[in-house]
């Protein structure tokens, strides 16, 4: 029963665990651009969810990318970049292969392609657009980043479970106060079942200790009779002899 026990709080462990780093990552996929335009990182490794299939096969929507920030005087062409751009008159990011680049006045430029369009895109950008550099793909983890991100998703995935999590430690926490009342109780009842057993054990002692005196004491008295008995016996022998003497005068 103990190694179930241990087993199921494990197993739930290991689940609370993903779900800490899911909502880990849904927070930095959902919340990757800030107001200011810069994009949130760990360790210069952003995830991304793909939300169309210009760049398949090499990436496709609902994929998950991973991007990581770079030093743009390195880059190439042929190198996947994520930058920001405006996309339906909406501002947004957007990850596709320099397609060309090219330098005026030491300034570069860059021109973009997605691997799946037959154009080139229209807006040139610069090194100040660049937010990084794509570094693998996770097939359809986007999917599931997308879904975080929507209030159904963030509720059933993260709040609900871990509502239950914290119910449950809190069950976990009223049971054992219970059981270590029930164990402190218990302790105290045997702590005073052998006070008890105790007292009488002395008791006991006592009357044998008494009982002994008493004989003792008759043993004594009986030796004390009979002494008495032994010296009344020799004064009246000695009272004897003097009379006889008298009597032979």
């Amino acid at each position: 029963m103990q190694s179930v026990k241990k087993v199921a709080s494990i197993a739930l462990s290991v689940v609370m665990w993903i779900i800490i780093l899911v909502a880990a990552l849904y927070a930095f996929t959902t919340l990757a651009t800030r107001e200011d335009g810069s994009v949130s990182d760990i360790a210069g490794f952003t995830p991304l969810a793909v939300q169309s299939d210009s760049m398949a096969p090499t990436f496709n929507k609902g994929d998950l990318i991973i991007i990581q920030k770079c030093d743009t005087s390195k880059l190439e062409v042929g190198d996947i970049v994520t930058f920001h751009a405006i996309i339906d008159n909406e501002y947004a990011l957007n990850t596709h292969r320099i397609a060309a680049i090219d330098e005026v006045n030491g300034m570069r430029s860059f021109t973009t392609k997605g691997d799946n369009n037959d154009v080139a895109d229209t807006h040139i950008i610069s090194d100040g657009d660049i937010v990084g550099k794509y570094v693998f793909a996770l097939p359809q983890m986007g999917k599931v980043m997308d879904f975080l991100s929507s209030s159904m998703g963030f509720l059933i995935v993260i709040v609900l479970p871990m509502l239950l999590f914290f119910i449950y430690q809190v069950y976990h926490l009223i049971v054992v106060g219970m059981n270590l009342r029930r164990a402190m109780a218990e302790e105290d009842r045997l702590a005073a079942a052998a006070a008890i057993v105790d007292a009488e054990g002395k008791g006991a002692a006592a009357t044998v200790t008494a009982d002994n005196a008493a004989e003792q004491l008759a043993q004594a008295e009986a030796k004390l009779e009979e002494a008495r008995r032994l010296k009344a016996e020799a004064e009246a022998a000695m009272n004897a002899t003097k009379q006889e003497g008298t009597d032979g005068e």
